[in-house]
């Protein structure tokens, strides 16, 4: 992956890191005991790198941060009903946008590459962002590869007609060649894998 800036970036993504890095929830990874947030961002570049290695520096930018300091706005802060998730999800688009505008300030990138950043973070709806879409298919695709497993045991009394609705609602936000890339870049367990396969099927 290019970048118009090495040492920019570079400083950038390192800030980010330091953030995530605070996260008080520790998981392992690659048999590292790591902050949550911290393992959650380098699998979202990991994952950009394999489905899009030429990758826009704007790209690259916005994915390390999808989550920065996540902890710090946590669910239970907000009713739990269907318009508290809302306003729980909306209120994190914001706070991780400010997050990355100044962190991308600072490090000294230029007004149009910052908000462009913000915006794909905020996931401002435009029409036609192949970037968006991307972005969007990487997040559904570290979900699949790293957390569907975690996601499928904590909710034991689901049937598995339930998880296949949930699955086909977050198909469908991905692009087409983000469908088509899933089968070449995800391996699940077997059980996994039918339920996964199940729901490609009726997107």
């Amino acid at each position: 992956m290019k970048t118009s800036n090495p040492f920019k970036f570079s400083q950038a993504i390192a800030r980010f890191d330091e953030l995530n890095a605070l996260d008080p929830v520790t998981e392992i990874y690659e048999e590292k005991i790591l902050p949550k947030e911290l393992i959650y961002a380098q699998r979202m570049s990991k994952m950009l790198n394999q489905l899009a290695p030429n990758a826009s520096e704007v790209l690259q930018l916005a994915v390390r941060c999808q989550h920065i300091q996540r902890w710090q706005i946590p669910r239970a802060s907000y009713p739990m009903t269907k318009p508290g998730y809302h306003e729980w999800r909306n209120r994190l688009k914001k706070f991780h946008a400010d997050i990355a505008q100044s962190v991308l300030k600072d490090v000294g990138y230029d007004e149009i590459l910052v908000s462009r950043v913000c915006s794909l973070v905020r996931k401002d709806p435009v029409q036609d962002d192949d970037e968006a879409k991307t972005l969007e298919d990487v997040v559904v695709l570290v979900f699949l590869e790293s957390y569907l497993g975690e996601f499928v045991a904590s909710h034991a009394d689901y049937e598995i007609a339930k998880f296949e609705d949930i699955l086909v609602k977050s198909l469908r936000k991905m692009s087409k060649e983000g469908r088509s890339s899933i089968t070449k870049l995800i391996f699940l367990p077997d059980e996994l894998e039918l339920v996964l396969r199940s729901a490609l099927a009726k997107v």
